[in-house]
């Protein structure tokens, strides 16, 4: 089994086989949809009678075999809630990675392993942390794909009245005040230093603090420079709050902060092509800045997909079957989007993976910021 990773997929997409097709299959086996195998089994079937009914003539028995072996005796569905199987028999290729969030169910063939949805969920994998506190308990959660991952505490109570039998030597209401918020912003400072050990320990992309709006004030006077360019949007939940509340609430940002991060690469996107400066959209335009290994990020619409060209010399294009770098005749792919995004991984670009986006469909579900 191979763990997801930015490496793991630019290992996929190097993987490249021109005259027997690579077969790329995503299965859903979330447990709380798929309650027994059998459904998870029969879906299966199904994805394979429909990837031969678009394939006449051609068979993909060993492969099919591989995967059909795996899903029926090898899988262990702890923790696991969709399948990406890679498979070249003629080859000897197998891949095999588990995930921890459901996947769409897809079937295909290319001359490369389909990585386009796994670079789209290892996007969601930057885990999130938490800060919940108020003035004098602090709880912290690492989230990752809306499970915790890590948690901690911190109390520091605050005198609740003081001895008032010397009220001469203990001194004014004011001073007593004084001393309970200097004891206060000495827990946001001690809060804050354990958030950050956390960072160092396990980290986190990004950062959400719920507090009021005082106690947010002063807290996020206290963060570490690191965290503080990290902050998410607030998360709206007390610090008492029930974990099953706060795992709600987390997966919330977990998507604000997904969709703020697509919309500011399409934004980037926009403007570039609005000035003529380092951008282009529409799936021609971005194969044509690919073949000239020009694209620096890649923009993609989630589940777009176009039949297109391939090279032997690597090039891509809409239109055939004359390769417009070199001249030869070009194979015909069912996913010329697929293999873009492999070009791009492989050329070291960003892929950025886009939710329904309007204003990227706009540009024809896909784009490039490019390098010069």
């Amino acid at each position: 089994m191979t763990v997801i990773t930015e490496t793991t997929i630019k290992e996929l997409a190097s993987f490249k086989s021109a005259d027997t097709p690579v077969v790329s299959c995503y299965l859903d086996v979330d447990g709380r949809r798929q309650i027994r195998p059998k459904d998870y089994q029969l879906e299966l079937e199904s994805l394979k009678k429909q990837l031969l009914a678009t394939h006449p003539g051609q068979t993909f028995d060993a492969d099919f075999a591989l995967i059909s072996e795996y899903v029926s005796t090898q899988l262990d569905r702890h923790g696991v809630r969709g399948l990406a199987m890679f498979s070249c028999a003629d080859k000897k290729y197998w891949k095999v990675i588990r995930i921890p969030v459901s996947v769409a169910n897809r079937l295909s063939v290319n001359q490369s392993p389909v990585v386009a949805p796994l670079e789209a969920i290892v996007q969601q994998l930057e885990p999130l942390g938490v800060l919940l506190v108020d003035r004098q308990r602090a709880r912290m959660f690492i989230f990752q794909f809306g499970e915790v991952v890590e948690r901690t505490e911190l109390f520091e109570a605050l005198p609740r009245d003081y001895d008032r039998r010397d009220d001469a030597s203990r001194g004014s209401r004011e001073r007593e005040q004084h001393h309970i918020d200097e004891l206060a912003h000495q827990h946001f400072r001690h809060s804050t230093e354990a958030v950050f050990r956390l960072f160092q320990q396990r980290g986190f992309g990004r950062l959400t603090i719920g507090a009021t709006d005082e106690v947010y004030a002063a807290v996020e006077h206290e963060l570490h420079p690191y965290l503080r360019e990290r902050l998410a949007p607030r998360i709206h939940v007390p610090v008492a709050a029930n974990e099953t509340d706060i795992v709600k609430a987390a997966f919330e940002i977990e998507r604000v902060v997904e969709l703020e991060r697509e919309q500011a690469a399409v934004t980037k996107l926009r403007d570039a092509i609005g000035s003529g400066s380092k951008g282009t959209a529409g799936l021609d335009a971005v194969l044509g800045a690919l073949n000239e290994r020009r694209v620096a990020t890649l923009l993609v619409s989630n589940g777009f997909e176009e039949s297109g060209w391939l090279c032997p010399c690597g090039a891509l294009a809409v239109k055939g079957p004359k390769c417009p770098v070199d001249g030869q005749e070009m194979e015909r792919v069912d996913d010329v989007v697929s293999d873009a995004v492999d070009a791009a991984l492989l050329e070291g670009a960003h892929v950025v993976t886009c939710e329904g986006n309007a204003d990227l469909d706009v540009h024809g579900r896909i784009g490039a910021l490019l390098r010069y």
